[in-house]
């Protein structure tokens, strides 16, 4: 619990009615500092009366709905003991002052109800909050010269000082509220921008907020890399879940932090799979060589993770390269994906391919030949594709590892 979250503090409370409950909190809190000044100000200027006890009451009966508000964990108390009361009391104050110069228009301080209404309401709730703001300024237009008659004498100097004081102070506090309130949307914005940075790209995540079209996009060369734990089922049968997922978690997260070093776009994680491609949304000229590098760093990572009950992890990595088709599908999930005989190839690579193995296409190794080793599998068969003639990436060329290398160290 935080200074944020203490007012009226619930556990199952949403981040939304945690902002609210801190919202009403704050405003609340300001006005009641407001209100005892104004009744220390108004028994100097007027001495003992229903003029100084008006701003008492407010304080008293806001205060007191704070409490109540903290006690019953319900901040809608709050709220509208706060609206009623800041609308009200600065109406019988500015009528009881007199008319609207002497009173220093007091009933600037009103406006603050319509807006904590705005806040927490809907526009149209809001608006019957509004309509009787509204109501309290005609009524005041209205009968200026009757309120004027019965009111107080005031001296030239002291409306200047309560109208400066009405005006600066319900400004004051409507700007910090306003502000407090700016910056928390401000705040929420940017944490769902995250989130959707986390399941979209950063080139393709602005272009989805902008426009309502499908995004698809056709790139000529690209490629996609899977991976899969080999026999998962026997792996985890004995273990608790929680810690099968704990041990999936250390490695993807890995896994993730490979990708981000080469700057390569991870497309999705279901179950023990893993998927990733190079070339898309951005295309680069290196986006085998990317890949084969994250493989056998993905690799060379697992080798380092301590084993857990004794076993460890072995994955199959596959990876095609060429065309296909990269877009974003789905109206409130969504979900940026592959499409293509390229993707799928990637997906029969892993599969028939071996454990600790990273086995790529012919196509892949025409792209990867001069920088890594690859070792020939010769013409196997692949399910739906019929044969292939398929390598597996066992290392750098000399040159290659140390430029790697180099890059490792910077």
């Amino acid at each position: 619990m935080t200074f944020r979250t203490f007012f009226a503090y619930d556990p199952r409370d949403t981040e939304e009615i945690r902002l609210e409950k801190f919202a009403i909190f704050l405003v609340a809190s300001s006005c009641t500092l407001a209100g005892i000044i104004w009744t220390v100000m108004y028994y100097i200027l007027f001495g003992w009366g229903l003029i100084t006890f008006l701003p008492l009451g407010f304080v008293i009966f806001v205060g007191a709905a704070l409490v109540v508000s903290h006690m019953t964990k319900n901040h809608q108390i709050a709220v509208y003991t706060q609206i009623v009361f800041i609308m009200y009391i600065t109406a019988f104050i500015q009528w009881n002052i007199g008319d609207v110069f002497a009173s220093g228009f007091v009933l600037a301080w009103a406006i603050c109800g319509p807006i904590v209404a705005l806040i927490f309401f809907s526009f149209r709730r809001s608006m019957v909050w509004f309509a009787l703001y509204l109501l309290n300024l005609v009524i005041t237009v209205l009968f200026n010269d009757f309120f004027a008659s019965r009111g107080e004498l005031v001296e030239a100097n002291t409306r200047l000082f309560l109208f400066f004081m009405n005006l600066s102070f319900s400004s004051l506090v409507v700007f910090i509220f306003a502000g407090y309130y700016v910056t928390s949307a401000n705040r929420e914005r940017e944490k769902a921008n995250k989130l959707l940075l986390n399941v979209l790209p950063k080139e393709i995540a602005p272009i989805l907020k902008a426009s309502s079209q499908t995004i698809a996009d056709y790139y000529a060369s690209a490629s996609v890399l899977f991976a899969d734990i080999v026999g998962s089922t026997p792996l985890f049968s004995d273990m608790e879940p929680a810690a099968a997922v704990d041990w999936l978690n250390e490695i993807f997260s890995m896994f993730d932090e490979l990708v981000d070093k080469y700057q390569l776009e991870k497309i999705r994680t279901i179950g023990d799979n893993y998927m990733v491609a190079s070339g898309v949304p951005t295309t680069r000229p290196d986006h085998a060589q990317a890949l084969a590098h994250l493989a056998l760093d993905m690799l060379a990572g697992l080798e380092r993770l301590p084993a857990r009950n004794g076993k460890r992890i072995d994955f199959r990595l596959g990876i095609n390269s060429g065309p296909l088709v990269a877009g974003v599908i789905g109206k409130t999930k969504f979900h940026y994906d592959l499409w293509g005989d390229a993707v799928n190839t990637a997906s029969r690579m892993e599969s028939h391919g071996e454990a600790g193995q990273v086995h790529i296409t012919q196509a892949t190794y025409e792209l990867l030949q001069d920088e890594f080793e690859c070792l020939s599998r010769g013409i196997i068969d692949i399910k739906g594709k019929g044969e292939m003639t398929t390598y597996f990436v066992v290392g750098r060329r000399t040159q290659t590892a140390d430029a790697h290398e180099g890059l490792v160290k910077e």
